[in-house]
């Protein structure tokens, strides 16, 4: 008889994000009559700008000409994306990647998830908690051990390198969901714990153009060495609201070795290419238009709207008395629960009391308990009266 996989019954039962979905539609379902208020699950709700429009329409229409129509893409990505990428995200930082180093695909998470294939099964894998559920997920599916760092209050939820070992790191910065973001010693300082293990960094710089602060490092290709112990990964999602267009993009410096002088750029270009058919032309198009002048700025209009409603969220929570971190150089909001409640018991108590959903900490790890989390994805309608209602509560 087949054999299945059995690390899948290591897991929790349901993903965080779905178990979030599912109550919040039961109650839903329960109460026809009340609106239910959505600031859990971080999907964007502003539509894709203009410039991206026009090229989306122009790859489509270049797709029904015989002269222009394209089959399958390179696996990597095509020429003009990756050179897009390699001037703005890059060489304007001052690193210099080269375009057989950058992999362009469907999205940050799923890269992040699909990683793990260039890895032996013994590595030990190290995670700071409060932590995005698919590192750990996919790597308690490959059977990996799993070790931990705590993210706390006290140390704003950016720790520091155990002193321990471990093989493969997993750093998002700007965190989710914390919303912390590491500065560059610090940053430094777990660069320099890689190269002394032999490990590499899984490096998540998914919601990095919400940066507002200049001095923090928007890639961890700043930091002197991390070429030769970091992959990065980015994505279009949350950048320019590509959550159903689909793209994103990993760096695997060729420098990055492992065991026996392996090359992890090689390992990853052949497991592309067997396993993934490249992204759309017209998706690599619309992806391309976020670098124009035009589609700049009207992505960077976009952000400042999420960040307005980030700000907005923090400081009505701090008004109300709650101990409030994030929402600063990240979308998302992060608070502990009034009461001593637990992070499951304070969603359903917002729930029940003033419709609003938002994402229980403890879904995030051991150290997400007694914490929760609200996104900045929202309209701005939507976000002022959750925050109406919210502040109807007395946490004092």
């Amino acid at each position: 008889m087949v054999k299945a996989n059995l690390h899948f019954l290591d897991l929790k039962d349901s993903y965080l994000f779905s178990t979030v979905r599912e109550k919040t539609e039961a109650y839903m379902k329960a109460h026809p009559e009340k609106e239910v208020l959505k600031l859990g699950v971080g999907d964007v709700t502003l539509p894709l700008v203009p410039a991206v429009i026009d090229a989306l329409e122009k790859a489509s229409a270049e797709m029904g000409d015989i002269k222009t129509f394209r089959g399958y893409p390179p696996e990597g990505g095509y020429a003009f994306l990756k050179k897009a990428i390699i001037e703005n995200d890059y060489a304007e930082r001052g690193v210099k990647i080269d375009d057989d180093e950058l992999f362009v695909s469907d999205g940050a998470k799923c890269d992040t998830g699909n990683i793990v294939d260039i890895f032996g099964p013994d590595n030990t894998v190290l995670v700071a908690d409060p932590v995005y559920p698919v590192y750990v997920d996919t790597n308690i599916m490959s059977g990996r051990k799993i070790k931990y760092v705590n993210g706390t209050a006290e140390n704003g939820f950016c720790p520091e390198p155990p002193d321990f070992p471990a093989d493969m790191i997993y750093i998002c910065s700007p965190n989710n969901p914390t919303g912390a973001a590491m500065d560059a010693k610090k940053l430094g300082r777990w660069v320099a714990y890689a190269k002394k293990h032999g490990a590499v960094i899984l490096f998540d710089s998914a919601y990095e153009a919400y940066i507002n602060d200049p001095s923090l490092p928007h890639s961890i290709y700043e930091i002197e060495g991390a070429k030769d112990c970091a992959i990065e990964f980015r994505s279009f999602s949350k950048t320019a609201g590509f959550t159903g267009v689909r793209c994103g993009y990993s760096v695997v410096p060729k420098t990055l070795k492992a065991e026996n002088g392996v090359s992890l750029n090689a390992l990853w270009a052949r497991r592309h290419a067997t396993k993934y058919n490249g992204t759309p032309y017209i998706v690599q198009r619309a992806a391309e238009a976020v670098y124009s002048d035009e589609g700049k700025k009207q992505i960077k209009a976009n952000i400042d709207y999420y960040m307005s409603n980030a700000a907005v969220i923090r400081k009505t929570l701090s008004d109300l008395g709650l101990t409030v971190f994030g929402g600063e150089n990240a979308p998302y909001i992060w608070f502990r629960c009034p009461f001593g409640m637990t992070s499951w018991e304070f969603f359903d108590y917002l729930l029940e009391k003033v419709q609003v959903a938002g994402t229980p900490g403890s879904g995030f790890g051991a150290m997400g308990e007694g914490y929760f989390r609200l996104t900045s994805f929202g309209s701005k309608e939507i976000t002022e009266k959750a925050l109406e209602r919210i502040s109807s509560l007395s946490f004092r």
